[in-house]
């Protein structure tokens, strides 16, 4: 049990990837290790530790990667304390996705890589998500990012199922509306479900749920040009909800002007452009404003 002050508190969460929630003041973690990779995003404050020999600070925005079994505390910098997330990677499951390359390791326990920092951030806000094949492509994202903020390639040029490929993609294009599994994906392309990730990327270049999504939001715009409502096509094309398609397709497209300025045109939504102070005439023209 942690001998919390009263200002601080931690949330526990499980799931296919354990994480904690927290804000601490003044509480302080003695010297410790972890059998897993601990993964934090600082959201505020400064988050100070020491690891391998040195003090480190991560301040808001910052992501923490620490080694499996390397010894770390850690502390708020200031006296306002700090806000985190840390979720917790098994050394298995990342060898699952890579295949038996050695494990990522960064130095130094802190990384600005813009790649990593963004996979940290997505799985973050989306720790269980209830979309099997979405929660498949984050861990996948994220352990690829490792790897690249590591300075360890991604191995280029290997021979690819591409058969197995080909009978996952097919099963997308046939099932393009209803929910899909990664588990009912590498049963039909009978490979298993690491695997058929990694050949999927490597040969089409997109993730398996990331191919489905995209085929989805082209099925939407096509829709939407004939004059169907907004709200029965995301829930015909295998979306949540109106704002569940309006999300992911200012997510993908933006910024990508012309493709928002159509898509806003069509469903006269101001919402799917994020806050901007104006509009040039270009997309004032698309939107029909």
């Amino acid at each position: 049990m942690l001998d919390l002050d009263r200002q601080s508190w931690i949330k526990w969460h499980e799931g296919t990837l354990p994480w904690v929630d927290a804000y601490l003041q003044r509480f302080q973690f003695s010297r410790h290790a972890h059998d897993t990779y601990a993964i934090a995003l600082t959201l505020a404050g400064v988050q100070s530790f020491d690891y391998r020999g040195e003090t480190r600070h991560s301040q808001a925005g910052g992501v923490v990667v620490l080694h499996p079994d390397e010894l770390h505390d850690g502390r708020a910098g200031t006296e306002d304390g700090f806000r985190f997330r840390t979720l917790y990677l098994a050394p298995k499951l990342v060898q699952d996705v890579l295949g038996g390359a050695p494990l990522p390791y960064i130095e130094n326990g802190l990384s600005t890589h813009p790649r990593l920092t963004c996979a940290v951030k997505s799985i973050l806000d989306e720790p269980q998500s209830s979309d099997d094949l979405a929660q498949h492509d984050l861990v996948c994202e994220l352990i690829f990012a490792l790897q690249e903020a590591a300075g360890d390639a991604e191995p280029k040029g290997a021979l690819v199922n591409w058969p197995a490929v080909c009978r996952a993609r097919q099963f997308m294009d046939a099932h393009l509306f209803d929910p899909v599994s990664i588990d009912a994906l590498a049963q039909v392309a009978q490979i298993d479900r690491w695997q058929l990730s990694r050949d999927f990327r490597a040969a089409l270049g997109t993730s398996p749920y990331r191919y489905l999504l995209m085929r989805r939001i082209e099925q939407a715009q096509e829709k939407l040009k004939v004059g169907d409502g907004l709200a029965h096509i995301a829930a015909s094309c295998g979306f949540a909800d109106q704002s569940h398609l309006t999300r992911h397709f200012r997510k993908n497209y933006w910024p990508d002007a012309r493709a928002v300025a159509t898509f806003g045109a069509l469903t006269h939504n101001r919402s799917i452009f994020p806050s901007c102070p104006s509009l040039n005439p270009i997309q004032h023209y698309y939107l029909g404003w």
